[in-house]
Parts: C-alpha cells; sequence; structure tokens
C-alpha cells in the first residue's frame, strides 16, 4: 500500500498530532506531507496529488471548505479522498461540508485508530 496524504492545519501541534496518527503507514511506503494554511494546501495538493486530504475547516487564507470545493470541482484532483476533520461539529457545518462534496466528515477531538482506520480503507482500496 503506497499513496500520500496531505494534513492540513494551521496548528503545529494538530499536524504533529495527525501525523503521528498515521505514520505507521509510512512503514507501507506512504508519504505523508503537511500545510500551515490554505494556500500551502493548494500548492501542494497541485503539485503532489495526494490520495487523501486531511482538511481543518478554520485556517487562514483559504478555509478547508473553500479548498474542498476547489478540488472536487477540478477534474485533474476530484478523485482525491476529502475529509474535513474540524471543531465545527454544528449540523450546519455538516451539511456544508456534504454540499462542497467532502468524502468524509470528523470532528476533533477525534480519535486516532478511526482516522489510522479510513486512512488504510481508503488507501487500500486506491491500490
Amino acid at each position: 500500500m503506497a499513496g500520500k496524504i496531505l494534513i492540513c492545519d494551521d496548528e503545529a501541534h494538530i499536524r504533529r498530532l495527525i501525523e503521528q496518527c498515521l505514520e505507521e503507514l509510512e512503514d507501507d511506503g506512504v508519504e505523508i506531507l503537511t500545510a500551515a494554511d490554505g494556500e500551502e494546501a493548494i500548492g501542494r495538493i497541485e503539485s503532489h496529488r495526494p490520495d487523501i486530504i486531511i482538511l481543518d475547516v478554520m485556517m487562514p487564507k483559504i478555509n478547508g471548505f473553500d479548498i474542498c470545493e476547489k478540488i472536487k470541482a477540478d477534474e485533474r484532483l476530484r478523485s482525491a479522498f476529502v475529509m474535513l476533520l474540524t471543531a465545527k461539529g454544528q449540523e450546519y457545518d455538516r451539511l456544508r461540508g456534504e454540499r462542497v462534496g467532502a468524502d468524509r466528515y470528523m470532528t476533533k477531538p477525534f480519535d486516532p485508530d478511526d482516522l489510522l482506520a479510513v486512512a488504510r480503507e481508503v488507501l487500500a482500496a486506491r491500490s
């Protein structure tokens, strides 16, 4: 199982926590990338074409909803699995996530085992 995962969150400690949750996938050839804001995320998505994109919703420059909508509207990028991982747990936010095309909506705090299981499942399905 190889592939690429992009973690996009403006809080360094959250990026590191997510990275630690997923780092055992590196033994299977998975590359883990990070981005600290929406603009950096877009650049990494376009240049690295990750299989899985984990997006915080509330980020500087471009928010996660707008990034997701942009990904799903782009024929070259839309096959990426997009997970919105956010503190925004209201039903309105979940519905907005669905509208912009998110494949999964997970709220913080999150279960690291659930996050790892989703990543494994998606990467296995793609290999």
